[in-house]
């Protein structure tokens, strides 16, 4: 590109001043198509705040790196290429995905291996095609979550709500567990035992022991072995990072209420208390995720008061 300087006018000067007054480096009213003293300031503003040289002209350098600032997530498909993405958009994206639970390692607004890992773990998450690409699809969703991450640097902890709410939560929603491999089935049965036994009027329940028909308000949570694929379309969440489970498993309960008669999976991992024998490790993980279910249920419940 044609360096722009002092004294030009012109389509250039305009586009470069409005990408100023985006970022607020300009006002509206500075906006004049002609590279005067207040875009002198403003360009060297910017250049000091972004680690360039401040100089009072616009060259390819200044250029691109006014470009990748005033990129807004969706503006463009995002995806793992050489050389990487990187821009505001890829910034916010990496934003949002940490503070939902999928660690991008550092937000740098470069769109690397990381980044590419953390997408495709969340669009599993919500039952999206898992191809690492950000699209409209993945957007939408983001975009749903938008209260969940948006002024939030990371995941927020979601504390032990007590018994007295853990009660409350297992009348909410009638919940159906089920397995089709002997550890996934042994936990959701036990996972039915502890909620009935902590609420008698408890509305999780396995399929073995549904008392009634499935209606179009039922959920469905799939518990899968470490080694059962994903169903496309099925929103899936990894047990681990334990950490960030309850985050995960309340975007994907958000996803499915949208879809009456719709299911989640849950994925077991595969090398937790292996050497524990089977009954105890069903117990272990029925515990967890008897805990997890109760507080994304409330969390959903808070987040839409």
């Amino acid at each position: 590109m044609d360096t722009i300087k002092p004294h030009d006018r012109g389509a250039a000067v305009s586009d470069v001043q409005h990408r100023l007054c985006e970022l607020g480096y300009l006002s509206e009213g500075q906006v004049t198509e002609a590279f005067d003293e207040d875009t002198i300031i403003a360009i060297k503003n910017f250049c000091a705040d972004h680690g360039l040289e401040p100089v009072d002209y616009v060259d390819h350098q200044v250029w691109s790196r006014l470009v990748d600032a005033t990129f807004q997530m969706g503006d463009r498909n995002l995806y793992l290429r050489v050389p990487f993405f990187h821009g505001h958009d890829v910034e916010v994206l990496q934003s949002a995905l940490s503070a939902l639970g999928f660690s991008v390692g550092n937000v740098d607004g470069i769109f690397g291996a990381h980044t590419e890992e953390a997408l495709r773990r969340f669009q599993l998450n919500m039952g999206l095609p898992d191809d690492g690409i950000a699209g409209s699809m993945t957007f939408r969703e983001l975009n749903n979550l938008a209260h969940s991450w948006r002024e939030k640097s990371a995941h927020t902890p979601v504390l032990n709500m007590g018994f007295a709410r853990a009660s409350e939560a297992l009348e909410l929603n009638l919940l159906c567990l089920f397995g089709t491999e002997e550890l996934p089935r042994l936990v959701a049965a036990r996972m039915s035992n502890l909620a009935m036994a902590t609420n008698p009027n408890s509305r999780v329940t396995s399929a073995d022991t549904l008392g009634v028909a499935p209606d179009d308000a039922t959920m469905f949570l799939h518990i899968l072995g470490s080694s059962q694929a994903a169903v496309p379309g099925v929103p899936t969440v990894e047990y681990e990072p334990s950490e960030t489970l309850v985050l995960r498993l309340a975007q994907a309960f958000r996803a499915i209420k949208r879809k009456p008669g719709s299911r989640v999976a849950l994925r077991l991992p595969g090398d937790c208390w292996q050497d524990a024998g089977v009954d105890r490790t069903a117990q272990h993980f029925a515990i967890v995720l008897l805990d997890a279910i109760c507080s994304a249920t409330l969390l959903l419940e808070d987040n839409n008061r």
